[in-house]
C-alpha cells in the first residue's frame, strides 16, 4: 500500500511524481468501491493532464499495474496491491472531481498531493449516525415488504443492533466470511425474539429489513458494470465476491432458523 512521503519536496523526478500521484488517486478510488473503468479513467486523466501520453494501466479488483516510457519519456513501472476496504463513495466522487479539476484548472503537483491526502484521511460518518441510519433504512424496507408499524419499530432496533455489531465487534475482530455469517445469524436471532416474544408480527418483513443491510450491493453492481465494459476478469472476481456474501448470509440465517426448530420442537413459521 502506498504511503505519503515528502520525496517530491526534495526534488524528485517530476514524471515519477506525476505517476505516483495518479496511482495514489486510483488506489483511493479502488479501495473505496469504485468501478475498474473509473479507476483507469482517473489515472489516465491525471497523467495526460500533465503531458504523459505513453502511460499504460491495468487495474484488477485488488491491484493496480502502471507503466510509462518510450523514446521521449523515462521508463517507469510499479505494481500496487490494494486490500479490500470499506465502501466510501464520497471519496470516489471527490477523487473523480479532482482529476477533472487537474485537467480544467491545471493544478500543481503540491496542490494535488494535499487534496489526495485530505480525501484519504477525511473521517467517515459518525458511528451514532451510521447506527441510526441503518435502523431507519432497514425499517423502511420492512414496511415496503408488508411490515406493520410494530414491524417497523422492531426493525429499527434490529438494524441498529446489527450496525453496532458490525462497527464494534464484526469488522475489528473477524474476517469477512465469519463476520457475514455471524452478522446474519445475529439479525435472525433478533428477528425471532421480536416475532415470538415481542411485538413483531411479520417475521419475513423484519428479516428482510435486517438482511438488506448486509447485501453486497456495491460489489454486485460493480461486477455487472465491469463485465458490461468487457472487463471480464475483474467482473468475475467481483461477482464471486458478491455471491460469497450472499452465501454467507444464507448460512447464518438458515443455521439460526434450523436451530430454533430443533430447540423449540416446532418450525418457526406455520
Amino acid at each position: 500500500m502506498m504511503t505519503w512521503n515528502t520525496s517530491s519536496e526534495a526534488g524528485a523526478d517530476p514524471t515519477q511524481e506525476i505517476l505516483l500521484l495518479a496511482m495514489k488517486a486510483g488506489q483511493i478510488q479502488l479501495e473505496n468501491g469504485a468501478e475498474i473503468f473509473r479507476v483507469e479513467d482517473t489515472i489516465m486523466h491525471i497523467c495526460r493532464a500533465y503531458g504523459l501520453h505513453s502511460v499504460n494501466t491495468f487495474v484488477l479488483s485488488n491491484g493496480i499495474f502502471l507503466s510509462c516510457g518510450d523514446e521521449d519519456e523515462p521508463q517507469f513501472a510499479k505494481v500496487l496491491q490494494i486490500p479490500v476496504n470499506n465502501t466510501n463513495l464520497r471519496r470516489v466522487a471527490e477523487v473523480n472531481q479532482l482529476s477533472r479539476r487537474i485537467e480544467d484548472d491545471g493544478l500543481d503537483l503540491e496542490t494535488v498531493r494535499r487534496e489526495l491526502k485530505r480525501i484519504e484521511e477525511q473521517p467517515g460518518f459518525p458511528a451514532a449516525l451510521q447506527i441510526a441510519v441503518a435502523g431507519v433504512s432497514g425499517a423502511c424496507f420492512s414496511v415496503m415488504f408488508g411490515g406493520t408499524p410494530w414491524d417497523f419499530l422492531c426493525s429499527i432496533v434490529i438494524g441498529s443492533l446489527y450496525q453496532a455489531y458490525a462497527l464494534y465487534l464484526g469488522s475489528p475482530h473477524f474476517g469477512r466470511i465469519v463476520r457475514s455469517i455471524l452478522g446474519s445469524a445475529w439479525i435472525t436471532f433478533l428477528c425471532i425474539l421480536c416475532y415470538r416474544f415481542g411485538p413483531g408480527q411479520n417475521f419475513d418483513a423484519m428479516i428482510i429489513g435486517g438482511i438488506i443491510l448486509m447485501v453486497p450491493g456495491v460489489a454486485f453492481t460493480n461486477a455487472i458494470r465491469d463485465m458490461a465494459d468487457s472487463d471480464y476478469i475483474a467482473g468475475s472476481v467481483r461477482m464471486m465476491d458478491a455471491m460469497l456474501g450472499f452465501f454467507c448470509i444464507a448460512i447464518g440465517v438458515g443455521f439460526v432458523i434450523a436451530l430454533y426448530g430443533i430447540l423449540a420442537g416446532a418450525p418457526l413459521l406455520p
